[in-house]
């Protein structure tokens, strides 16, 4: 399994920004397929934004325009800048990874991610 650790969560007021890291272990970090994903309590996660090894990016609608997914492979690690942020948008934020496939029929979806980070809290006050 891919090792992941989150950082950069902290409190933000509505319509402020904030811009997560996801640092990861491995040599091929390049060929990875990475998301990030947000949880509210008593729900489930749900995914945010995507990005396959190519660089192909998937956005929930939720955060569409908000939102960029991006990563560093001479850093190993995976960004999410976030902006406009509202009380509405769930504060657990977890990184998620899995090694190369050739096809990732799911990307937002939590079933395609074997490798998770313990999560960062982003709370949002009025």
């Amino acid at each position: 399994a891919v090792q992941l650790a989150e950082s950069g969560g902290g409190s933000v007021q509505t319509g402020g920004s904030l811009k997560l890291s996801c640092a990861a272990s491995g040599s091929t970090f390049s060929s990875y397929f990475m998301a990030w994903f947000r949880q509210a309590p008593g729900k489930e996660r749900e995914g945010v934004a995507s990005i396959l090894s190519d660089g192909t990016t998937t956005y929930a609608e939720s955060v569409k325009g908000r939102f960029t997914i991006s990563k560093d492979n001479d850093k190993n690690t995976l960004y999410l800048q976030m902006n406009s942020l509202t009380p509405e948008d769930p504060a657990m934020s977890s990184c998620a990874a899995d090694y190369y496939m050739d096809f990732v029929p799911h990307p937002l979806d939590v079933s395609e991610y074997p490798s998770w980070g313990p999560g960062t809290q982003v709370p949002v006050s009025s």
